[in-house]
């Protein structure tokens, strides 16, 4: 059994090369990445994927049998669609093996994230969408329990081979903070800031209850803001009040923390590394988050209540926030597109 199962892998990695080989590679000029789909690409309840799969549309399936799922095409814009899986650790793992794909040519592809995430009230309601400046990684660190710690620390994490919370000088960071294109994403939000995005009764409910953050009972709007990326699903206005501080610690204050999500720090440092050997330019990274949730309970409220409301496919604003990621994110793909012959060669900025 072992040896048939050896066999078969063997043939299908011959075949996948030569194959590859042998074909002109397709020229991607925008790569969609989705995190996750909850079933079928399309025609079902839908994930991050499905509304870029049937309205972009993304409708040629392309097979990808070392990969999280397959990819999905359009060959007359040159757009190619993936779902990474959930998790830093799949993101890096998917982003990796479809760059590496003899299949694509990535070298001149502009890449965009586009994913739901808890925002804090403090920036931003439900359903807003949020251009990402920096990507901050919230988990390569130390970590005691709170209760043990020495007298003054407000938080038992601190940075990777430092001593204390908040350590300066800061340690050299090995994969701790990724600054975006600033020109590129300032001209995305410069394109999509005045957008109409969906609303609902419901969100509009919800978001009253955020009495003492202005920001965070208006009505959906785009703005621009940093993204703390870690594995653990964290809620509460303690551990709010810590990624605050972590983004503003990273980035030496540049940097305001809007979106609370998982899997941009993996796709970064993927994409890191596939630079060095000239297979992607980071300086055509874009990525956006939409508020599927808070971060925080509301006045009044507990940590636990809160998050006891917020799960895969129940989050607070998950079909709004899916929707005005679609919203915000696909003009942006379709301007790069339509002017494709000015952009393949130099990003686009404001004018």
């Amino acid at each position: 059994m072992k040896k048939s199962l050896l066999l078969i892998s063997i043939n299908f990695l011959l075949t996948f090369v030569l194959t590859g080989s042998d074909i002109e590679p397709k020229k991607v000029k925008v790569v969609i990445v989705a995190l996750f789909e909850r079933g079928e690409v399309t025609a079902d309840n839908p994930g991050e994927f499905q509304l870029w799969a049937e309205r972009y549309p993304l409708s040629e399936k392309i097979p990808l049998p070392h990969g999280n799922r397959d990819l999905y095409w359009n060959d007359q814009d040159g757009v190619l669609g993936m779902v990474t899986g959930i998790g830093t650790a799949k993101a890096a793992a998917s982003i990796t093996a479809v760059a590496l794909d003899p299949r694509f040519d990535f070298s001149q592809s502009y890449w965009l994230l586009a994913g739901i995430a808890g925002f804090d009230p403090a920036d931003a309601s439900l359903a807003s969408v949020c251009w990402v400046d920096w990507v901050v990684d919230g988990d390569l660190s130390h970590s005691i329990d709170i209760r043990e710690a020495p007298e003054g620390w407000s938080t038992g994490r601190f940075p990777f081979r430092a001593k204390s919370p908040y350590e300066q000088p800061r340690p050299i960071s090995e994969g701790s903070y990724f600054k975006l294109n600033e020109s590129l994403t300032n001209w995305a939000f410069a394109l999509t800031k005045e957008l109409q995005l969906m609303d609902t009764e419901a969100i509009a409910f919800r978001r009253q209850r955020f009495t003492q953050t202005p920001m965070g009972q208006k009505p959906p709007f785009v703005l621009r803001g940093s993204y703390l990326a870690a594995m653990n699903y964290w809620h509460g206005a303690i551990e709010n009040e810590w990624a605050n501080k972590w983004v503003d610690y990273w980035t030496d204050g540049k940097g305001e923390f809007v979106a609370s999500a998982m899997e941009g720090s993996g796709m970064m440092i993927a994409l890191k590394f596939l630079e060095q050997a000239n297979l992607v330019d980071c300086s055509r990274v874009m990525m956006l988050r939409a508020a599927s949730n808070y971060t925080m309970q509301w006045p009044g409220g507990t940590a636990i209540e809160s998050k006891a409301g917020e799960v895969m496919g129940g989050y607070s604003a998950f079909i709004p926030s899916i929707e005005n990621a679609y919203t915000v994110g696909s003009p942006v793909v379709r301007e790069i597109v339509r002017n494709w012959n000015t952009y393949k060669s130099d990003p686009p900025q404001v004018k």
